[in-house]
């Protein structure tokens, strides 16, 4: 079988930068998704379009097809007390937060001053070409559950609230 759309694929993957530096992996068939769903980076996705169990590729993803380029818009400093924690807040640190739009997101905080932080909304690879190699370990059709609700569900069933 090849993958393509309503597919559920199971890769092994090594993910590098333009330098060569190894950014994430997942070997031994862990990493699991359904091709058509936006579960992975489209560039990725395009890339394993008509493949098949024991086909191997090397791609290159430029940012418009990954993660989208660095948004100056998305960083910004914020009074410290809208962190509604006892840790002390410490640069590398990530919430959860909302958009104005609603969506949820990850923030990252890059900078603590005395009264503010800087937070930045941008997905950590934004801006990056990424490299993967890619080993298909094996394609099988997507259960009606998993299309219905738009990713993989693990042996056994959905585990989360209808």
């Amino acid at each position: 079988m090849i993958i393509g759309k309503d597919c559920v694929a199971v890769i092994d993957y090594t993910l590098k930068d333009d330098d060569g530096d190894v950014l994430d992996m997942s070997q031994n068939g862990e990493f699991v998704y359904l091709h058509g769903a936006q579960n992975i980076i489209p560039g990725l996705e395009d890339a394993l379009s008509g493949k098949q169990a024991g086909d191997e590729i090397s791609v290159s993803i430029e940012p418009k097809d990954a993660y989208g380029e660095r948004d100056p818009e998305r960083i910004q400093v914020v009074p410290r007390d809208m962190f509604e924690t006892d840790e002390e807040i410490v640069p590398g640190m990530q919430f959860h937060a909302q958009s104005q739009e609603g969506q949820m997101m990850v923030i990252t905080v890059s900078e603590v001053d005395d009264d503010e932080v800087t937070i930045d909304g941008n997905h950590a690879m934004a801006g990056m070409n990424l490299h993967f190699d890619v080993s298909v370990v094996s394609v099988r059709d997507a259960t009606a559950e998993e299309l219905a609700h738009g990713h993989v569900h693990a042996e056994g069933g959905c585990d989360h609230p209808h």
